[in-house]
C-alpha cells in the first residue's frame, strides 16, 4: 500500500462509519410511524429516512476525513527542516562523506564555502606530491557527490575577507545560516562546542560503529610490524584499530589468532591488546 492511497481508504471507511450511524438513527426515529395507519406510506417513509440519514452520514464522514487529512498535512509541514551542514576542508580530502550521504545518514543541505573550495584548490597545486595527491582527493569527491548523490549542494560565497582563520570562518558561516559544521578535525571540534555551535564529527561517528571488544573474545589479525615494547607486534582491524599482540614479534608478516587482553579507549582512538593463542587453547 503506498503512501497516495491511505488518505483515500481512510475518507471511504470514515464514508461508511458516517452511513452507518445514519441508518442506525433511522432505525430509532422510524419506531413511531409503524404505530400510525399509514399503510403502504409507512414503508416509503421509512425508505425515504434511511436513504436520506444514511446519505447525509456518508458525507459528513467524508467531511471529516478531509479535515483530518488537512490537519495532518499541516503538522507535518510546521516540522523542522534538517539543519545545513558546514564541510571543512579535513572532511572532504577524507572522503568517507560520500559514503555517509550516500547511505543516507545526513539530512538537509551540505554546504561548501568558498574559501573551502579555494582552500582545496591551493592544496591540489602544491608542490609537494603528497599534498597534491590530498587536494585532488577532495576535489574529485566534492564532483562525485554533486554528480551521483542526490543530496542539495551549495557553494556559499563568503562575506568581506577579514583576515580570520578558516576555522574562525567555519564557525561564523555556519552560526549564520543556522547549520552545524561536518569535520573530523579534533580541535575544531573543540572550539565548536565552546563556542555553541553544533558540530558533526566523523571521527566520532566511526568510533561509535565499531563493534564492541570484550576481554576473552577471539579475533584473526595480520601482524604487520613489531610493538614499542620488546616481542610485541602490531596489526590493525579493517577499522584502522590498532592490535598489539603480545609475543607477537616473531609472526611479523603472518596472520594469526590472537585472544582479546585488554581494550583501551584513548583520545586518538582504540587500542586493542591481546596474546597469540597457544595450541592448547585453540584444542579446548
Amino acid at each position: 500500500m503506498n503512501n497516495h492511497s491511505l488518505p483515500v481508504l481512510s475518507r471511504q471507511s470514515w464514508r461508511l462509519f458516517g452511513a452507518f450511524l445514519g441508518a442506525l438513527l433511522a432505525a430509532l426515529l422510524i419506531q413511531p410511524l409503524r404505530l400510525l395507519p399509514l399503510g403502504w406510506g409507512a414503508g416509503l417513509a421509512a425508505l425515504l429516512l434511511y436513504a436520506a440519514l444514511m446519505l447525509s452520514g456518508a458525507r459528513a464522514g467524508g467531511r471529516f476525513a478531509s479535515a483530518a487529512r488537512m490537519k495532518h498535512a499541516a503538522a507535518q509541514s510546521a516540522m523542522p527542516e534538517a539543519c545545513p551542514k558546514v564541510l571543512d576542508t579535513s572532511v572532504i580530502i577524507d572522503g568517507r562523506i560520500f559514503d555517509i550521504c550516500k547511505a543516507g545518514f545526513l539530512e538537509g543541505e551540505l554546504v561548501i564555502p568558498a574559501f573551502v573550495l579555494d582552500e582545496l584548490r591551493h592544496i591540489a597545486d602544491s608542490a609537494d606530491a603528497l599534498r597534491r595527491t590530498r587536494g585532488r582527493r577532495g576535489l574529485d569527491i566534492l564532483q562525485k557527490i554533486q554528480e551521483e548523490l542526490d543530496c542539495p549542494v551549495r557553494i556559499e560565497e563568503e562575506e568581506a575577507d577579514d583576515g580570520a582563520e578558516v576555522d574562525v570562518k567555519l564557525l561564523r558561516l555556519a552560526r549564520r545560516i543556522g547549520g552545524a559544521v561536518l569535520t573530523n578535525d579534533y580541535n575544531l571540534n573543540k572550539v565548536a562546542g565552546v563556542t555553541g555551535v553544533p558540530v558533526l564529527n566523523i571521527n566520532e561517528l566511526a568510533g561509535a560503529l565499531r563493534p564492541v571488544v570484550l576481554p576473552g573474545e577471539e579475533m584473526t589479525v595480520h601482524i604487520v610490524r613489531e610493538g614499542k615494547e620488546p616481542g610485541q607486534g602490531v596489526g590493525y582491524l579493517d577499522d584502522g584499530t590498532m592490535v598489539v599482540v603480545e609475543n607477537g614479534r616473531r609472526r611479523v608478516g603472518e596472520t594469526t589468532d590472537v585472544e582479546v587482553t585488554t581494550v583501551l579507549q584513548t583520545s586518538a582512538g582504540r587500542m586493542i591488546f591481546t596474546r597469540v593463542r597457544t595450541a592448547e587453547a585453540k584444542a579446548i
